[in-house]
């Protein structure tokens, strides 16, 4: 008890010196995202009538306004397959209907978040394939990737967005963490250099890439914006998944926002969650949207190891990163993840209202 109330007053001296001023934030230029998953989409359409399925739609977009949200970032794309009517990709198992049939899913979010004045950002997995092998595709696990240092396979990635915005209005794009599954997956490209180190090469790909894809959809609407959604581990970023996050963030050129996923509590004894905002704030000269954990709210974070519980003894953790991260300087909002972890039953806990009630209360001010 008394190493916890420690630990409380640390950590709010700790914040009083972050937040030397308070940031204005006017509501109406704060992102206030939810991520809407293919396991949301799964659970509101698949094998549900065409009906039913669009009342769990505006249900959800329902719930996400009258929360205080304004944006989500709907993933169109997790495993080389649409929920839209696309010539590039076979259509998601997670819109088919009981009948056997599908309809254009992401049209219908758009048309009904207007009626909302939600925000809806595309999100896709852009390296992640399926379990089905796919031409140039590598296999690490259960699923198959495309290789970041295939030009081919970068030309079908971009092509899939060039379609997306064609057909469709929204507001940006973001991309998920998948970029370097494994350091075999581009062997053969890495054979036919000999000027470079294998980590260089790596992270040479995913910088190379992130900006042709950037100037790619700048080409056709410079409106939208594009962002990726890393891990929150800045180290791991580099040395693991190989991507420049402060090349990346140096300026404009190769991205409009960055999301990292801070998914930490106060007291996790690796990446205290304090600490790892201040550093992204100081790595980056571009804007910053932060994603938030609401699935770890009243659950053991194991990864934690000096903050395993602080989920569960805690239920305001949400609001007091919000708050720090709108006093940051590179601050234009946040995005929870995940929609059903804020809205279905089935997965609350003791802490989820509560939580959720306190972050209502800053998001209401």
């Amino acid at each position: 008890m008394k190493k916890s109330i420690f630990l409380f007053v640390i950590f709010i001296v700790i914040s009083l010196l972050f937040i030397n001023n308070k940031k204005e934030i006017k509501k109406e230029n704060e992102v206030r995202g939810v991520f809407i998953s293919y396991i949301e989409l799964n659970e509101m359409i698949k094998d549900k009538d065409k009906t039913t399925s669009k009342n769990n739609i505006k249900k959800c977009l329902k719930n996400i306004k009258s929360n205080y949200f304004n944006t989500i970032f709907l993933q169109v794309r997790s495993h080389n397959d649409s929920i839209y009517k696309s010539k590039l990709y076979e259509t998601s198992d997670n819109i088919i209907l009981n009948d056997n049939t599908y309809y254009d899913v992401l049209n219908y979010f758009i048309k009904e978040s207007k009626k909302y004045n939600i925000d809806l950002y595309i999100w896709i997995n852009p390296f992640r394939l399926g379990k089905k092998y796919i031409n140039n595709s590598y296999k690490y696990g259960d699923y198959y990737y495309y290789n970041p240092a295939n030009k081919e396979t970068n030309k079908i990635i971009i092509n899939g967005i060039k379609e997306l915005i064609d057909y469709y209005k929204f507001k940006g794009i973001i991309f998920d963490d998948y970029f370097y599954v494994s350091d075999d997956i581009d062997k053969e490209e890495y054979s036919k250099i000999n000027n470079t180190s294998l980590k260089e090469f790596h992270l040479n790909n995913i910088t190379n890439f992130i900006k042709d894809v950037h100037d790619n959809i700048k080409s056709k609407n410079k409106d939208i914006l594009f962002g990726i959604s890393p891990s929150g581990n800045i180290d791991n970023l580099y040395n693991k998944d190989y991507v420049d996050i402060k090349k990346l963030t140096s300026s404009n050129k190769y991205l409009d926002f960055v999301m990292p996923q801070v998914y930490y509590g106060f007291y996790n004894k690796n990446m205290p969650f304090l600490q790892t905002i201040k550093r992204w704030d100081n790595i980056s000269n571009i804007k910053i949207i932060y994603a938030l954990s609401f699935y770890k709210v009243g659950n053991i974070d194991n990864y934690s190891l000096t903050g395993s519980n602080e989920w569960i003894d805690n239920n305001n953790i949400i609001q007091r990163e919000l708050i720090l991260t709108r006093n940051t300087k590179n601050y234009i909002g946040f995005s929870i993840y995940r929609y059903d972890n804020l809205f279905n039953k089935d997965y609350f806990n003791t802490n989820t209202i509560i939580e959720l009630n306190n972050l209502k209360k800053t998001l209401k001010k």
